[in-house]
């Protein structure tokens, strides 16, 4: 079985919840004998030369700028897949999921995961908003098949277009705690810093955190961990923040990143929408305490082991960032039934089995 992957930045994962999405299902699927999958990426994104355990990576071009790099990109790509004539086309994202419909009509099974209502993202305009909010009736009807990481996500497509959508999550793996070494080139204390890591984009709520943080008399220092992502004027917002207690960080990879989750004395996602966000699923599976907007994609994730505040509500987030930093056995009890939590509820492997048997079914049903 022969699949195509559109719609992500490209792979190796270095930022982006899809990208670390596709990266981790990919390498999964084809450890089994009967998938090989062809990820198409963009040439900014993944390096030349790149393989990636046994996936292929299909360098692509695209037009880099903030409107035109995914469509220009998904057009190529969905082109070059229809000559490819691939049993399974998988495009990501709601945008991507308006070409869905054409790899079907050279013989090719399509699915679209939903990973987000991408028309609530803060940085687009008006008209990128409309366009995004038009892409829902395509993703829910001109795939084969659509896929949705939550059960949030999975209500909506039912009550708004009446699609009986697949719910497979994200996931996340079971990491080792590291020591800390490089992070102290960061001028950052173990167990002494309040960490966020995402993109910096304004539906992540930062703004919030930075406000709430800067009121709090603490020597703890805030760690924003994220870059931008055609974000400039919103993260220009947050540099005036700045200061030797609150720190805005580039983007961290590798171990550099599993040190700071593993040192972090807690965790804060402040965010006002989501789709299933893998960084609070990373974030419990280092055992970390973590202080979550009580939207309702992050209440489901985690509200059965972690503290939540009320979305865009300064005083609350201040208030209940202040009681974890006064009660640090508060911080160790969350963080003790987090691991938990993921482990029982959050695993890749069972998110690429459970896509690899949706695959599955459709080719049977091909034949």
């Amino acid at each position: 079985m022969r699949v195509a992957m559109i719609g992500q930045k490209g792979i190796p994962a270095t930022y982006g919840g899809i990208e670390r999405h596709v990266d981790e299902i990919s390498r999964r699927l084809v450890q089994q004998q009967d998938i090989e999958v062809d990820v198409f990426c963009r040439l900014y994104y993944t390096p030349a030369g790149a393989s990636y355990h046994g996936v292929k990576l299909l360098r692509r071009p695209s037009i880099h700028t903030k409107h035109l790099d995914a469509i220009t990109h998904v057009t190529w790509a969905t082109l070059e897949s229809m000559m490819r004539h691939y049993d399974i086309v998988h495009f990501h994202a709601l945008g991507p999921a308006l070409f869905s419909g054409l790899p079907r009509l050279t013989g090719s099974k399509t699915v679209v995961t939903v990973h987000g209502l991408d028309w609530q993202r803060e940085k687009w305009g008006k008209f990128a908003r409309w366009f995004l909010r038009q892409c829902e009736g395509p993703a829910a009807h001109l795939p084969d098949r659509t896929i949705v990481v939550s059960k949030t996500l999975r209500q909506h497509f039912q009550e708004a277009h009446h699609c009986d959508a697949a719910f497979i999550p994200n996931g996340t793996n079971l990491p080792q705690p590291r020591a800390a070494k490089k992070i102290l080139q960061l001028g950052l204390t173990p167990n002494k810093y309040v960490l966020f890591v995402g993109r910096l984009v304004p539906e992540k709520g930062v703004h919030y955190l930075c406000e709430a943080f800067s009121q709090i008399d603490t020597d703890m220092t805030l760690a924003l961990v994220g870059g931008l992502s055609f974000s400039q004027g919103y993260v220009d917002i947050l540099k005036k923040y700045e200061s030797d207690r609150i720190r805005l960080l580039d983007y961290v990879f590798g171990e550099s990143l599993e040190e700071l989750w593993s040192n972090a004395y807690c965790v804060v996602q402040p965010s006002t929408m989501e789709g299933l966000s893998i960084a609070l699923l990373e974030a419990l599976s280092y055992s970390r305490c973590v202080l979550i907007s009580d939207i309702p994609e992050n209440m489901e994730v985690a509200e059965e082991c972690s503290m939540h505040f009320k979305s865009k509500n300064v005083a609350d987030l201040k208030a209940k960032l202040e009681r974890l930093i006064r009660e640090p056995e508060l911080v160790r009890s969350f963080g003790d039934r987090a691991r938990k939590h993921i482990l029982q509820h959050y695993s890749w492997d069972t998110v690429a089995e459970s896509t690899a048997d949706l695959y599955r079914n459709l080719v049977e049903h091909k034949q």
